[in-house]
């Protein structure tokens, strides 16, 4: 099976992470999280908490909504088999 949300939520993680021109060790220092888990979710290879998302998406200094936007954006570009 497919995993578009997880993939989708990654790309958008490290996206908005680029933009903000921030390497993964200063997200997670921002985040309290840790950068293995961080690296992780970017390759898709981490189950991420709701919790840990919204330490994220704050971090990352962006609202929830623009956030599942790039989301929503993100699964629409994933072609479909």
């Amino acid at each position: 099976m497919e995993k578009k949300l997880v993939s989708s939520v990654a790309s958008t993680i490290r996206h908005y992470r680029k933009v903000a021109d921030m390497s993964q060790e200063a997200l997670a220092d921002k985040a309290d999280l840790d950068r293995t888990y961080i690296s992780g979710i970017e390759r898709g290879v981490r189950n991420i908490t709701l919790d840990s998302l919204e330490q994220i998406i704050y971090a990352l200094g962006i609202d929830i909504p623009a956030f599942f936007t790039k989301v929503s954006e993100q699964i629409n570009a994933i072609p479909k088999k």
